[in-house]
């Protein structure tokens, strides 16, 4: 015997559906297979002098006009000190004492939360491991890797003394000397130094690295002490240098829009600005601050470069030739006497974008966690996100005791929408005799159905607001989850591995979309047949949209939809009775 038609339809579109749901499980299964394993060279590439490997062809005029645009080294101009004398000796200050191997030019600091390579020519930051965050959850054993220099990658982080007496000059950087190849770190040492030396001018110059085991931060000085029979002038510059390329381990979801991959800096007027290569195509940046720093920004982590609290600096930011970028600020010039010693320095942080350690490190530096225009909602939102996690140490639940807590802020709203709601539910058959009655009169149709509301006490509008009062906060929300370091690879429960990535099997984006069908069942079904049939796709679409959203946000939305069923079906039992 054949089926009826009605049950033959929902087994067709059993079948369909549970094809597509594998198909997509297949496809995703495909597109994980594909990423290649990441894995990383012993060492940072070297190169033998500043003037790496430029490809002529793609040389473009430099906009600053400096002496040494060809060079990373700012020029002098930029320390902005008239007792700065003009005629600068040019004597070549750099000891030769060293074998000119690259790989013995590198020394290799391991904390507990820094792996540090740093290059003795120049004394830069080449390489920048962070073995607290695996590069994927699938690569526990691979650090992520922020700062990086080899064939297809340039990112560092440089500083220097500039200035009449400066060691880096004329396109040149000194040598440096040190007695350890590796330092290792543990949790039970203080702060632990990483010094350099070189002798500049007859002046041994000291470039110390201080590391702390619990820290992201370090602070970066020169020391001398001036035994010569001259005064020893100079001003320290700090850089961060990159190319514009997009950051190869980045598993932030294609859907959404990317998160900020550029420079920012902090002045009087802007406590937060930011500054794009596009911009920097354009015009060279300069600006003044007191104190501040500069950082290079990208999803989920930054490097900054911080001045001391009182220090008047000058920032700049400029393309090179060879096609890469610097974001940087130098400090005043030190003059120091014959028999004197002087400090330069700074701080270096290296990590992830944790707004707490960040605010603690330098004002207006949490900014850098971007929530974008929204941000007055976020924050509060972070707040209280971290709250609940603190309570209950999972961040599962922690979004749903959230969700709980803006359901019970926005219950007023809610309960006065879904009444309104009830109303429409209650005057739906009356309406349908009066479309039926004046299908051809449309004038007299809306005068009778506005006469009908009055009446009855109902409002077609008033269910809008339940739905649309949630809106910004879920977009807030969005940004939260997309942009805190804190929920980067979070586990909740189950299946659930990484809140901020997609819900691996789609079993919450289903979930989501049977309750807005449900949800949906229980509105009014006002309007001509065709806005119905629209309102009846919604759940469909919504499903489709979510697919590939973060779990947690999906878990969000979930959670919320339970609870407005929850309230909902109260409401209306409640409207019920009262007419009753």
């Amino acid at each position: 015997s054949m089926l009826p038609p009605e049950i033959q339809r929902i087994v067709l579109l059993i079948g369909l559906a549970a094809t597509s749901y594998l198909l997509i499980l297949a496809w995703n299964e495909d597109m994980q297979a594909d990423r290649s394993p990441v894995s990383y060279s012993e060492a940072p590439l070297v190169t033998h002098q500043q003037t790496n490997s430029i490809n002529t062809s793609e040389i473009r005029p430099s906009i600053v006009d400096q002496s040494q645009s060809d060079s990373d080294i700012p020029d002098i101009s930029l320390l902005g000190t008239d007792e700065l004398p003009t005629s600068l000796a040019t004597v070549d200050v750099f000891s030769e004492a060293q074998p000119q191997t690259p790989g013995s030019r590198l020394v290799v600091v391991t904390t507990p939360k820094l792996k540090v390579w740093i290059d003795l020519l120049g004394g830069d930051i080449v390489r920048v491991q962070l073995p607290k965050y695996p590069v994927a959850l699938d690569f526990q054993d691979t650090p992520f890797l922020l700062l990086e220099q080899n064939q297809n990658q340039t990112y560092i982080a440089q500083s220097g003394l500039i200035g009449p007496n400066g060691l880096d000059k004329n396109g040149q950087r000194p040598k440096y000397m040190s007695s350890v190849r590796a330092l290792d770190i543990d949790d039970s040492d203080g702060q632990s130094d990483l010094v350099l030396s070189t002798v500049a001018d007859g002046v041994t110059v000291e470039k110390v690295f201080s590391f702390t085991p619990d820290a992201y931060l370090l602070s970066v000085s020169y020391r001398l002490t001036n035994t010569s029979d001259d005064a020893f002038t100079a001003g320290m510059f700090t850089q961060i240098k990159r190319d514009r390329k997009a950051v190869l381990a980045d598993d932030s979801f294609s859907l959404a829009p990317d998160p900020y991959l550029g420079g920012a800096i902090t002045t009087l007027e802007t406590p937060y600005q930011k500054v794009e290569f596009d911009d920097l195509d354009e015009d060279a940046l300069q600006a003044e601050n007191t104190g501040g720093w500069v950082a290079f920004l990208q999803h989920y982590f930054l490097s900054a470069w911080v001045a001391p609290t009182e220090q008047q600096i000058r920032y700049y930011a400029r393309p090179t030739k060879d096609n890469n970028y610097l974001f940087g600020f130098t400090g005043p010039a030190k003059v120091v006497q014959p028999g004197e010693s002087g400090i330069w320095s700074a701080e270096f942080y290296a990590g992830p974008k944790d707004q707490i350690e960040l605010e603690a490190i330098s004002e207006h530096l949490n900014l850098t966690v971007d929530y974008g225009f929204l941000w007055w909602i976020a924050v509060p939102l972070f707040k209280a996100l971290k709250f609940f996690h603190d309570l209950v140490g999972n961040w599962g639940i922690a979004i749903i005791l959230l969700t709980l807590a803006v359901k019970v802020a926005l219950g007023w709203v809610s309960a006065r929408g879904y009444r309104s709601m009830a109303n429409m539910r209650r005057v739906a058959p009356a309406m349908k005799k009066l479309q039926e009655r004046y299908s051809s009169d449309r004038e007299k149709l809306s005068k009778e159905m506005m006469a009908l509301y009055k009446k009855e006490g109902a409002n077609p509008l008033g269910g809008c607001l339940p739905m649309l009062a949630p809106m910004p906060i879920f977009l807030a929300l969005y940004w939260v989850l997309l942009e805190s370091v804190e929920l980067r690879q979070a586990p909740f429960m189950f299946w659930i591995e990484d809140l901020s990535a997609m819900d691996p099997y789609f079993i919450l984006p289903l979930l989501m979309g049977a309750s807005t069908y449900l949800m949906q069942s229980l509105n009014p079904q006002v309007g001509d047949p065709m806005q119905v049939k629209m309102m009846k796709l919604m759940p469909i679409m919504f499903t489709v949209l979510f697919l590939f959203f973060p779990a947690g946000l999906v878990l969000y939305w979930l959670v919320n939809n339970l609870l407005s069923i929850a309230q909902q079906t109260y409401i209306y039992k409640k409207v019920e009775s009262e007419r009753t």
